[in-house]
């Protein structure tokens, strides 16, 4: 008997993923604006989310619910270490900091797997589907946008999953094929949209960093160009 949770999920969180790609930083994200501190701020946090989800994921490999929906190819955490020991050097580690939003998320999730651990379906859903589901297309806008040549993209990489599409319909399926009940999969959608909001906040706090970047590169770019017309001027003179 089929769940329909994968529906529910797609249904039920369709207005907090727009609500999401319209957050500031991902627009301009999407536009190929990346600034690359406020990115590898992101990619910091993003570290330790995922080390928190599979960390508790591994915790509850024999749980009924949880151990259906704990695939290991798409685990994020060493990809992600690749990032940052990219972005930030070896020492990386005592340079990354969890952000306040980046806390709550993490906090969310170390609460859930004591005591709601099937909810933790829904952060499994919210990051690991958008990952494969956008993650080429982020990562060519990523390379382009901050001239990445030589690494910084390890976590739109999925080296072990050889067919997406065929993936996420398997994993649609095991949605749909997980035992539970009507109210449980209410609760899963409702933390879903929970779980978009928690990410909308991590990237409204790198708002403020993107911006000031924007206003540095604008003023740059006039004063470059007041110097290329103030050496025409001399130059005609």
């Amino acid at each position: 008997m089929s769940s329909n949770l994968a529906q529910k999920l797609r249904v039920g969180t369709k207005k907090a993923h727009t609500m999401a790609e319209n957050v500031g930083f991902v627009k301009c994200f999407l536009k190929g604006v990346v600034e690359k501190n406020s990115y590898r701020k992101l990619v910091g946090n993003l570290y330790f989310v995922y080390s928190a989800m599979e960390e508790e994921m591994e915790k509850l490999q024999d749980h009924p619910i949880i151990s259906q929906i704990n695939f290991k190819e798409l685990y994020r955490q060493k990809t992600l270490e690749q990032d940052l020991n990219y972005y930030y050097g070896a020492t990386w580690r005592e340079q990354v900091q969890l952000s306040s939003a980046g806390k709550a998320y993490v906090q969310r999730i170390r609460e859930l797997a004591e005591t709601e651990p099937e909810l933790l379906v829904a952060h499994s859903y919210t990051r690991y589907l958008g990952d494969l589901s956008g993650g080429q297309i982020l990562k060519g806008i990523a390379q382009t946008a901050m001239k990445l040549d030589d690494g910084g993209t390890a976590f739109y990489e999925f080296d072990d999953i050889q067919n997406e599409k065929e993936f996420k319909a398997k994993y649609r399926q095991t949605l749909d094929e997980l035992p539970i009940d009507d109210a449980t999969g209410d609760r899963i959608v409702e933390e879903a949209n929970d779980a978009f909001g928690m990410n909308m906040k991590m990237f409204q706090e790198l708002e403020g960093n993107l911006v000031k970047a924007i206003g540095i590169m604008v003023y740059n770019s006039l004063i470059r160009r007041r110097t290329r017309g103030s050496t025409e001027l001399a130059t005609a003179e």
